[in-house]
């Protein structure tokens, strides 16, 4: 039988590093209305800035706070995966199975829920999540 104690681990942490790319994202890149937004709000950018003119300055913000919280997550799942993950402690399983609905499977519910473009890419970003559970509920 293959010894799937150290995948687990390593998967766990791929999943962080994700999380800390996706918070450089949210912080550095994305933009404060993404064109589905718009198409979600069922508006355009021009009605946006000519009857909330300060929406977009303000969401900027709102994202950078958002993208310092999803990289700070990334960087805790990190360390839990290379500590307490590894070392089996006693409730790192359930902190990472909470941590990680609370997180990132919360984001990719909310992204299928709203029709998003990244719902996919998120659901993708969850995978490893899912498979370091399962690798560390194998190896008891």
């Amino acid at each position: 039988m293959i010894n799937l104690k150290p995948y687990s681990s390593s998967l766990l942490a791929f999943g962080g590093l994700l999380l800390v790319a996706m918070g450089i994202y949210f912080v550095f890149i994305r933009p404060a209305l993404l064109p589905e937004d718009l198409l979600y709000m069922k508006t355009t950018s021009s009605i946006i800035q000519e009857n909330i003119p300060q929406l977009s300055g303000w969401l900027q913000k709102i994202f950078w706070v958002m993208g310092s919280y999803i990289f700070t997550t990334g960087l805790l799942t990190i360390f839990i995966a290379r500590t307490s993950f590894r070392s089996r402690n006693h409730g790192a399983f359930s902190v990472v199975a909470i941590s990680g609905i609370s997180s990132i499977g919360a984001m990719t519910i909310v992204n299928f829920m709203i029709a998003s473009d990244f719902k996919w890419t998120l659901f993708a970003f969850t995978i490893p999540w899912l498979i370091a559970l399962i690798f560390y509920s194998y190896h008891k």
